[in-house]
């Protein structure tokens, strides 16, 4: 039985040196235990593969599966075969790493590539969107070595970077989304007959709320022009508690607003004509 045990972890261990990377010892502990090494040496998971081994991960017929990689990390994408197979809409992504063009859409070959660099915020957000698809959907199975990962499996400075501004990018959104709470934007109308109409509701800007404020121009920092929003007309400034001492005027006072002339400072609507 020991002498079982010995020839199948020799096996394993030759096996994983023709593999030449990815080898993990930790299921050597439990030989002797049910455990079959060649069973899990056919699994992929936790497995660092190159650019060139990647690419024969396409589904063809003869090739050994398929695969595609987001940020350096591979998935099985074969129960989606209809999408990502030969003749599929999103072929083009199989068998590499097509990071960028989760952000841009360009599915050309200058964009089915995996530089990140100039990437806007949002864009950054719509990879690490599909990334998280993938880690829900589908199975992952190892590495690309290469831009994200180092020949020992380890993060590269650019996957450093690029989930650095992914997390900056979710910073912005956060701030973005508790200005749109703030000062909502309003329902807005333009004809060549009855001018520009401006107004507020409970919905508008697609922000549900218990209030339904009046039209402001909202001037921001850096920004060239204003937008409309609705403001608050009661209670406390933003950010601020009921509690303490304040002018009952909401976001009235706040120094970035400015009222449209010749219209009613206190109602939800307002029309310029031409």
């Amino acid at each position: 039985m020991r002498r079982g045990a010995a020839a199948a972890a020799l096996l394993c261990l030759g096996a994983a040196c023709l593999l030449g990377r990815g080898f993990d010892p930790r299921p050597w502990l439990l030989l002797g235990r049910g455990f079959d090494p060649r069973a899990w040496l056919m699994q992929p998971r936790g497995r660092l593969l190159s650019a060139a081994e990647l690419g024969r991960y396409r589904g063809a017929p003869g090739e050994p599966g398929l695969y595609l990689a987001v940020l350096g990390r591979i998935f099985d994408v074969e129960r989606g075969r209809r999408h990502y197979g030969p003749g599929g809409a999103y072929s083009s992504l199989a068998g590499r790493d097509a990071s960028r063009a989760f952000a841009t859409g360009d599915f050309t070959q200058a964009g089915l590539v995996d530089d990140m660099s100039g990437l806007s915020p949002g864009e950054m957000l719509a990879v690490r969107s599909w990334l998280a698809f993938y880690r829900q959907h589908y199975e992952p199975v190892g590495k690309l070595v290469g831009r994200f990962y180092d020949e020992n499996g380890a993060p590269t400075e650019a996957l450093r970077q690029a989930e650095a501004a992914i997390e900056e990018a979710q910073k912005l959104k956060a701030q973005s989304e508790q200005g749109q709470q703030q000062f909502p934007p309003c329902n807005s109308e333009w004809s060549s007959a009855k001018g520009s109409r401006f107004w507020c509701s409970r919905q508008s800007g697609g922000v549900s709320r218990d209030w339904t404020g009046v039209p402001r121009k909202l001037y921001q920092p850096g920004s060239r022009g204003s937008r409309c929003v609705c403001v608050r007309t009661a209670g406390a400034p933003w950010g601020q508690p009921d509690s303490a001492e304040h002018s009952d005027r909401g976001d009235l006072d706040n120094p970035q607003l400015e009222e449209y002339e010749g219209c009613d400072p206190l109602a939800p609507q307002c029309v310029l004509k031409v």
